[in-house]
């Protein structure tokens, strides 16, 4: 078949021409990439020939291989891995298949210096166009493993590319890349050159398990005498901890990741006795763009002796941890587990409770020895920790105990409840919340006002999930957690009480006939009219029965699809604001005439849309409500 010509997509064709203008410092990182690629193929390969043993596929010496033609100025990197199938190479290498695509490519053009640049590719996984930093002319050639046909994809990276179907390709892939001229100036340098490849594998790709080979001069390629291994394949989880440094740790788990930025802690762990694995997880510096939507890849890298088993083994972490990256290494697995056997497997379960004890215990103490780190994690990740307390009964007052919550105490500082209890004020029994969309809002809703006059501390939670662990998290350290905005609230001491107890049964029998009234005139949207004794300066407010569903996580299940039955709220009124005082006086004088039983009722809707409106909430009729309001208004004037 003659070769097609395609044109790149938009989004594709924009990130070339980055690509190609050194949009970042260090150009040696295509080599890693490549490499990376092929190693993911070589392991695909291995884990395809243990699932299905029909596959007509060479697995009996899985490398890579690095050929550079100094004359010719080409590098080549091969390798025998599983390969791509025709419409596989149109659609991974043509397009960039990742709706945040234009996103990327506007912070990619904001970022102020090569780090931020760098960290934003790795986010986007587009790294095989890094191969055009350096070349004039990329060539890719692969057939996929168990196919009669390869495909030859080349691009010069200016807009489009062809592919062509190809008789005697080999099983693999390889790329191979037609050097620009060397440039030390920029930071372009001979990738022709025996040593510079060297180092470049040696600082990127030791840790890879397959072999890289490169052919000496005058050698053949394969395992002839003539070619060298240049990387160890010393698996970084099985040498003692003394033996790796840093770089090496950074090194393996942007492999493992994809991501280019450093990991803000790496955990290693070893388990001996009945059952033995060796464990290496990385605490990533960021949140990848995915990480909250549906199709979002988690888990980590399972292998068995050394060999790799799974990328994503979702078996080993929970959901709410998703975002750890690492490998397992286990040493009674067999070779050929799949998904299904692993959800039901008594050793993988053990290994994942521990696991995640170590990660909590882990973040733990650095909170205390890092709180710069903890910081970081907290800010990334916070919200998907939290996830944990909805999900991991056995781990709940672990993760209560590593989480953090913007309070009334400090506007810039987040406070643990371990802190928050032990500043309670003394005879408080609960600890005090509120949930809303933002702290600003928060701290001007009437909920708030008795508990800012008396001093008291309320936890600020502003995160969605916040308004649904809330509804399943009765107590911590012995103290209650309790809403603001929800049952009734008394903040005075069994003092004040006494003091207060005559005026407020005084009022109580003043008010009562207006109550009732009221209560009677919005039954269809209150369940109650009463008194209040959190306001201080608002006419009134609406709150939630104890055990009921806020308004917010009411919105949440609406949004979500599921049904949910209209739930009648409380209007507390403030006896002491004058508009309340003026109600009931109104209300005491009222004679039988019609219109001044029609203007109160206006009056007592008015308030009632008044403190829902202060609440966040909706208007059943707002239309109905501006024009009472206008009413009142024009009367003033």
């Amino acid at each position: 078949m003659p070769a097609e010509t395609f044109e790149f997509q938009v989004e594709a064709r924009q990130l070339l021409q980055m690509m190609i203008h050194s949009i970042y410092s260090n150009k040696d990182v295509f080599l890693r990439e490549i490499i990376s690629n092929s190693s993911d193929a070589l392991d695909k390969l291995r884990l395809e020939t243990l699932r299905d043993d029909t596959l007509q596929a060479d697995s009996s010496d899985l490398h890579i291989a690095i050929e550079a033609d100094q004359e010719k100025r080409t590098l080549t990197v091969r390798d025998n891995g599983i390969g791509m199938s025709h419409d596989e190479v149109v659609q991974l290498i043509g397009t960039i298949a990742n709706s945040g695509t234009a996103k990327f490519l506007q912070e990619l053009k904001e970022a102020k210096d090569a780090a931020a640049s760098e960290e934003l590719i790795g986010q986007f996984g587009v790294g095989f166009y890094s191969t055009f930093m350096v070349a004039d002319e990329v060539t890719l050639l692969t057939r996929r493993a168990g196919e009669d046909t390869g495909t030859r994809w080349q691009s010069s990276g200016e807009g489009t590319y062809t592919v062509e179907s190809v008789d005697d390709a080999p099983q693999g892939t390889s790329v191979t890349l037609r050097l620009k001229p060397e440039d030390t100036e920029d930071k372009l340098f001979d990738y022709t050159s025996p040593w510079k490849i060297r180092e470049i594998v040696k600082r990127y790709s030791d840790f890879i398990t397959w072999p890289i080979r490169m052919a000496t001069v005058g050698g053949e390629e394969g395992a002839e005498p003539g070619t060298e291994t240049v990387n160890s394949m010393k698996a970084l989880w099985a040498r003692p901890k003394d033996s790796v440094t840093d770089e090496e740790y950074s090194e393996l788990y942007k492999h493992i990741s994809h991501d280019w930025t450093d990991p803000l802690e790496t955990i290693r762990m070893q388990a001996e006795g009945t059952f033995e694995y060796q464990a290496l997880l990385f605490l990533p510096s960021h949140a990848p763009q995915d990480l909250f939507m549906q199709d979002h890849k988690r888990g980590v890298q399972l292998y068995v002796k050394r060999v790799f088993i799974m990328d994503d083994c979702e078996a080993l972490m929970p959901t709410y941890l998703r975002f750890v990256k690492g490998v397992v290494d286990a040493q009674d697995l067999s070779l050929n587990v799949s998904r299904e056997i692993l959800q039901q497997d008594r050793q993988i379960e053990m290994m994942r409770r521990r696991l995640v004890k170590k990660v909590l215990s882990t973040v733990k103490d650095m909170r205390s020895a890092a709180p710069e780190k903890y910081g970081t994690l907290w800010k990334e990740f916070g919200r998907v920790l939290k996830e944990g307390l909805l999900q991991d009964f056995e781990n709940r007052d672990a993760i209560l105990e590593i989480s953090s919550f913007a309070s009334t105490q400090d506007e810039a500082e987040l406070t643990t409840l371990r802190a928050y209890v032990e500043r309670m004020k003394e005879g408080q029994e609960q600890i005090y919340y509120m949930t809303g969309e933002s702290r600003a809002a928060m701290e001007s809703s009437p909920h708030m006002e008795a508990f800012r006059a008396k001093g008291f501390e309320v936890l600020l939670l502003t995160d969605p999930v916040d308004e649904v662990w809330v509804q399943s998290v009765p107590e911590f350290d012995g103290k209650q957690l309790q809403s603001i905005s929800k049952g009734e609230v008394d903040l005075d001491t069994e003092e004040e009480k006494k003091e207060v107890e005559a005026e407020r049964e005084k009022r109580q029998q003043e008010y009562a006939g207006l109550l009732t009234w009221m209560t009677e005139q919005l039954g269809d949207t209150v369940k109650e009219v009463r008194l209040s004794s959190r306001l201080t300066v608002s006419p009134a407010c609406i709150v939630s029965d104890t055990h009921d569903v806020t308004p917010a996580l009411e919105n949440m299940y609406r949004a979500m699809g599921q049904e949910v039955p209209q739930i009648k709220r409380i209007l507390e009124l403030n006896p002491s604001h004058a508009l309340i005082s003026g109600l009931q006086k109104a209300y005491s004088a009222q004679s039988d005439e019609e219109g001044t039983r029609t203007e109160l009722a206006e009056t007592a809707e008015l308030v009632h849309g008044l403190a829902l409106l202060s609440d966040g909430g909706e208007l059943s009729d707002p239309s109905r409500f501006s024009r009472l309001m206008a009413d009142r208004l024009e009367r003033t004037l």
